[in-house]
This record gives structure tokens, sequence and C-alpha cells, in this order.
């Protein structure tokens, strides 16, 4: 898996201060996406051990109370990345006591495939639905469009 940024103190991406990732990969290329530099799977940088070790020591850090991690992109569930979005998301939830994961992706939940679905149990939000510019609101939390839908499963 590539990825393109990650924030070790980020306030937009969720609630609370967190932990946010930012992976390469995505097949929806919705029209008017914010992150179009994320669309290839190849573009930007490997995602290493060192990087997971990384996060997984931001999260624990007692210095910056982090509420939690928040994956987005690119697509987090893109096929290409869920074997190491779902290794990082049960390295967190075993290594990182009371720390919740966001995820976005451009995929329903109703439509995951069996590999996909597999990353969910580990979730505690997820938002949903590719982003469409005719429904686009900046009002809307955590969200661009109002098609897009957000899952607390905690």
């Amino acid at each position: 898996m590539n990825y393109h940024r990650y924030y070790p103190v980020d306030v937009v991406n969720g609630e609370g201060t967190r932990c946010t990732l930012f992976v390469a990969g995505c097949v929806h290329q919705c029209p008017g996406c914010y992150n179009k530099s994320t669309w290839g799977i190849n573009s930007g940088k490997p995602f290493t051990q060192s990087l997971e070790d990384q996060i997984i020591k931001d999260l624990q850090d007692a210095e910056i109370k982090r509420q939690g991690l928040s994956l987005s992109g690119g697509d987090p569930l893109h096929p290409k990345n869920v074997p190491t979005i779902l290794k990082l998301v049960k390295r967190v939830k075993a290594e990182c006591d009371n720390k919740d994961i966001w995820l976005w992706t451009g995929y329903k939940l109703n439509e995951l495939t069996d590999e996909q679905q597999s990353v969910v149990p580990y979730i505690d939000v997820l938002i949903d639905g590719k982003f469409v510019q005719d429904l686009a609101d900046p009002k809307l939390l955590w969200r661009g469009s109002s098609n897009q839908i957000i899952h607390r499963f905690k």
C-alpha cells in the first residue's frame, strides 16, 4: 500500500484530536474530489513498518490525548489497500486502549466485498458513498456531499 500524507495531530478529520492517514488508490475518481492526487494506486510513498510503528506510538502518546485514527485517501478500502488496512486496524485495536477508528470510503456499506467487510468489525465510524458534486454541502460534518452516510458502529 502507498500513502500520501500522515498527520500525527489532526482535529479536522473526525471527532477529537486524531492521527490521520491518507492512502493512495481510488477507483471512484469522483468529479470535484479535493484529493485527486491520491487516486493512483502507485502514487505517493510506500507504507512501511516504520510508519505503522510510528502511528501506534503516536496513538499511545499520553502527552497528546488522541481520540483515535482516521483513514482516508484515496480509498482505504481499495482492494489493493485492504490487506494493509486490516493489519493496521487490528493492531490499533489490540495495542491502543480506547482509540476509535474512522474510515472514509467511496464504496457503500452494503456493496462491500467479503474482503472489504473484514475491516468493518474494527471500525467505529464508517463514512460511505462517493462524493457527488451536485450534493456537496460545506456545512456537513465529516462528509462532502449529502448522499454520504455516517455509520456509527460502537
